[in-house]
C-alpha cells in the first residue's frame, strides 16, 4: 500500500512537472507571439521621415513581383549656384535651368542650391542631374503665370493638357533626382493665383481637341491651372528624398508615365489647402515610397489610373506600388486608390505605416464613368489612431460633382466605362480609435468583389452604418470593441463574419439587410455567445 502510493505520488509528480513545463512553454510561445506581433505594428518612433534610415531596406515579402530598385548614380561633378553668381531673393530661375543643361550634357552631377532664400519660376531638370537641396535652403516659387512659360506636356486631375507643370519639372528624363534637407515653399498663402478655379470640369468640355490645343496658361484670356511642386512625367530612375514642402498651390509630388521611382524622407504641410494631396502616383510602374510624412489638404498618399475617356485612350495603368513605414496625419484618405482609375491601378502592398488623424484611413474611391480595374491590393502591420472612418469605398461619389451618376439606382448598363474593384486583402493591424469601421458604397450594377480583413484588434464607436452593393467580403480573427451594435446592409453578398471577439452593447449584434440581392449573410464562431439578429427589410 505505501510502496503503492509513493509509486502514485511519484507518477503524480512527474505529470505535475511535465505539465508545468507545458504550461511554461505555452507562457513563453504565447510572449513571443506578443512580442512579434508587437515588433510587426508600427509606432509613431518607427514611421516617417524622421525615422527614415540611411540606406533602403531590400523589400523580400511584398505579394507580386517587383523587382529591386536603386538609388541613381551620378558622376562626381558638383555646381554651386552662388559660386556662379546666384543672389539670395532674386530670381535664379535662368541660371539653375542654364546650369542644369550644362550638367545634363557634360554626363550629369549635382547641382547644390546653398543655404539661403531663393526666389524662383519653374526648373526643368535633365537627365543624369541631382538638384541638391541643402540644409537651410528655402526656394519660393513664383506666383506669376509668366513664371511657367511656355506651356509644357503635363496632366491635370488625370486628364493630358498643355499648362505650368510644377514648380520642379522633368519630361522625358532618365536618372533624375531631388535631394537633400532643403525646403521648397509655393507662393504665399494671400497669393491671387490661389483663388483661380481648378476644377477638371473647364478640362473635360474641351477633349475634341488637339493635346496641344488644350492649352491653360493664363495667357491670351486663357485660363491658368496652378502648377504642382514635382511633376515629372514620362521619366525613368527617379529618385525624390529628404525635402521638405510646405505651401503648395496644388497636388505635391506627382510622377506621372514614370518608371522605377524612389520617395523617401519627404515631408510634406499642406494642411487646409484645397486640392494639397501629398504624393500622388499617375500611371507610374515600379514605385517605393517609404518613411515618408504627410499633413495634407487633401489625401496623403493616392494611387491614381488617368482619368475617363482620356485615360483609357492613354491606357497606363499605376502598377507594382510598395507604400511602406509610412506616416499619414492630417488628409482627406491616409492611403486613396483613385478617384482617377481609368487605366487600372494594380499590385500595391502597404506596409508599416501608420494613419494619426487621419479622415479616413485606407479609402478606395472611382466614378461611374471613371472606368478601369483597381486591384490586387494589400495592406499590413499598420496602425490606426483618430480617425474618422478606418476603411471607405466610395464609388459613387457625390451629388455635388457627379449629379444623378452618384444616385445609386436605378441600375446603369456596364459599359467600358464602368469601373471595378476587386481582390483587396487587409490583415495584421490596431485601429485604436475610430468613428466608424466600414462606411461602403459600392456601385450597385457592379458590385466589389472580394474582400478580406483579418488579424486585427478594433476599437471604433460605430461597427457598420453603411455596406453597400458588394460580393464576397470576409472578416475574420478579429477582436472588436465598439459602442454601437448596428451593421447595415443593401444587396450584399456572401458575407462572412468568423472567429470575432466581440465587446459589444448588451450582448447583441443587430445585422439589417434589405434590397433583393441580398444572400449568404453568415456569422460563426462568435465571442462571447452573442445574441445575433438579423432582420430583413425592403422597406429600409
Amino acid at each position: 500500500m505505501t510502496s503503492n502510493g509513493k509509486l502514485l505520488s511519484k507518477e503524480k509528480l512527474k505529470y505535475r512537472i511535465l505539465f508545468f513545463m507545458l504550461f511554461i512553454c505555452l507562457l513563453s510561445s504565447s510572449a513571443m507571439l506578443l512580442k512579434a506581433q508587437e515588433k510587426t505594428i508600427p509606432s509613431i518612433n518607427t514611421v516617417g521621415s524622421k525615422a527614415m534610415p540611411s540606406c533602403i531596406t531590400p523589400y523580400e515579402k511584398n505579394p507580386f513581383n517587383m523587382p529591386q530598385l536603386y538609388y541613381p548614380v551620378f558622376p562626381e561633378n558638383s555646381v554651386n549656384i552662388r559660386d556662379k553668381g546666384a543672389m539670395e531673393n532674386k530670381p535664379i530661375t535662368v541660371l539653375v535651368n542654364q546650369l542644369i543643361s550644362v550638367i545634363s550634357k557634360k554626363g550629369g552631377g549635382k547641382l547644390i542650391i546653398p543655404k539661403g532664400k531663393w526666389v524662383s519660376g519653374r526648373i526643368v531638370l535633365k537627365s543624369n542631374v541631382n538638384l541638391y537641396l541643402e540644409a537651410g535652403s528655402e526656394i519660393e516659387f513664383s506666383d506669376n503665370p509668366t513664371d511657367y512659360l511656355p506651356s509644357v506636356f503635363t496632366t491635370h486631375e488625370g486628364i493630358e493638357i498643355m499648362g505650368a507643370g510644377a514648380f520642379i519639372y522633368a519630361c522625358g528624363e532618365n536618372n533624375i533626382a531631388i535631394t537633400g534637407k532643403g525646403h521648397i515653399y509655393g507662393p504665399a498663402m494671400d497669393t491671387p493665383m490661389r483663388k483661380i478655379s481648378n476644377s477638371v470640369a473647364l478640362i473635360e468640355n474641351r477633349f475634341p481637341k488637339k493635346i496641344g490645343e488644350r492649352i491653360f496658361d493664363g495667357m491670351e484670356g486663357r485660363h491658368f491651372f496652378a502648377p504642382k511642386v514635382i511633376s515629372p512625367i514620362n521619366c525613368n530612375n527617379v529618385l525624390i528624398e529628404g525635402i521638405t514642402i510646405e505651401r503648395c498651390l496644388f497636388w505635391n509630388i506627382n510622377p506621372t508615365y514614370c518608371e522605377n521611382v524612389i520617395i523617401r524622407g519627404v515631408t510634406v504641410n499642406s494642411k487646409g489647402i484645397p486640392s494639397g494631396d501629398g504624393i500622388d502616383i499617375t500611371c507610374c510602374k515600379n514605385v517605393l515610397v517609404e518613411y515618408c510624412t504627410m499633413n495634407c489638404g487633401d489625401d496623403c498618399y493616392a494611387l491614381k489610373g488617368g482619368r475617363n475617356g482620356d485615360g483609357m485612350r492613354v491606357g497606363r495603368p499605376t502598377e507594382n506600388v510598395i507604400i511602406r513605414h509610412c506616416l499619414a496625419m492630417d488628409g482627406h484618405g491616409g492611403i486613396t486608390t483613385g478617384s482617377e482609375t481609368a487605366g487600372g491601378i494594380r499590385n500595391v502592398y502597404s506596409n508599416g505605416c501608420m494613419f494619426d488623424g487621419t479622415q479616413i484611413g485606407i479609402r478606395f474611391k472611382t466614378r461611374r464613368p471613371r472606368s478601369g480595374v483597381t486591384e490586387k491590393l494589400y495592406y499590413e502591420n499598420f496602425k490606426m489612431t483618430n480617425v474618422r472612418d478606418a476603411f471607405t469605398w466610395d464609388l459613387l461619389g457625390s451629388k455635388q460633382f457627379m449629379g444623378e451618376l452618384a444616385d445609386r439606382l436605378p441600375l446603369r448598363p456596364i459599359t467600358e466605362l464602368t469601373p471595378e474593384v476587386k481582390d483587396i486583402h487587409i490583415k495584421d493591424f490596431v485601429i485604436e480609435s475610430a468613428k466608424r469601421l466600414i462606411m461602403a458604397n459600392g456601385i450597385p450594377e457592379l458590385p466589389f468583389n472580394h474582400v478580406v480583413i483579418e488579424s486585427g484588434t478594433i476599437n471604433t464607436k460605430e461597427l457598420i452604418p453603411v455596406m453597400n452593393d458588394f460580393i464576397n467580403f470576409t472578416m475574420r480573427n478579429l477582436s472588436i470593441k465598439t459602442d454601437h451594435n448596428v451593421i447595415n446592409i443593401i444587396d450584399g453578398q456572401n458575407l462572412l463574419l468568423d472567429n470575432i471577439g466581440f465587446i459589444i452593447p448588451k450582448n447583441k449584434l443587430y445585422i439589417n439587410v434589405q434590397g433583393e440581392k441580398v444572400k449568404n449573410i453568415k456569422v460563426r464562431n462568435i465571442q462571447p455567445d452573442i445574441e445575433i439578429k438579423v432582420k430583413k427589410d425592403n422597406n429600409m
